[in-house]
């Protein structure tokens, strides 16, 4: 499966919703023109949380059920985050670490040219985890480094050792 892309999105439309149970809680997916905006999980399903899902929304929940049931290693669907120039750069550098890798906050940081602290505010601020793997992101030595996502390092926890990634910490 190809990796997936990050470019920027349309905004000619409402988003649309849907919420899936995952291993991590419900999963709330969302989706304007054609591309993957949000995703985010909590215990609970949110109010008003959708039924039917449309095409886009049905194959995202697929690819990640396969991920978390171990018969998929990336995801192949159209991405549009929202969010700045920089902000996307670095997603896009992020969503190229393949399963079961990592890069530290560092060495992401030489490869597009800033400091490793600007590529820990961006992953901070991604709003496909999972899908744009800022889980596989460490600090130096394998250090858990930080997560914003819900359950925070448990979460990461969680997702690395899904991937069977070490870290320390």
């Amino acid at each position: 499966m190809p990796k997936a892309s990050v470019t920027r999105s349309p905004v000619p439309e409402l988003p649309r919703r849907h919420t899936f149970e995952c291993p991590l809680g419900h999963v709330t997916l969302a989706a304007q023109g054609g591309r993957l905006t949000h995703l985010s999980w909590a215990a609970r399903p949110p109010a008003g949380a959708s039924g039917t899902p449309d095409a886009l929304l049905a194959q995202a929940e697929q690819q990640i059920t396969a991920y978390f049931a171990g018969r998929a290693r990336s995801f192949d669907l159209p991405l549009g985050p929202k969010g700045t120039d920089f902000q996307i750069r670095v997603w896009q550098a992020i969503a190229a670490i393949p399963f079961g890798a990592s890069e530290t906050y560092g060495s992401l940081a030489d490869k597009i040219g800033t400091g490793p602290r600007a590529v820990g505010n961006a992953a901070g601020a991604n709003p496909l985890p999972i899908i744009v793997p800022c889980h596989r992101v460490l600090g130096a030595g394998g250090a858990l480094g930080g997560y914003s996502a819900m359950d925070g390092l448990q979460a990461k926890q969680v997702l690395l050792r899904l991937e069977g990634i070490r870290f320390t910490g």
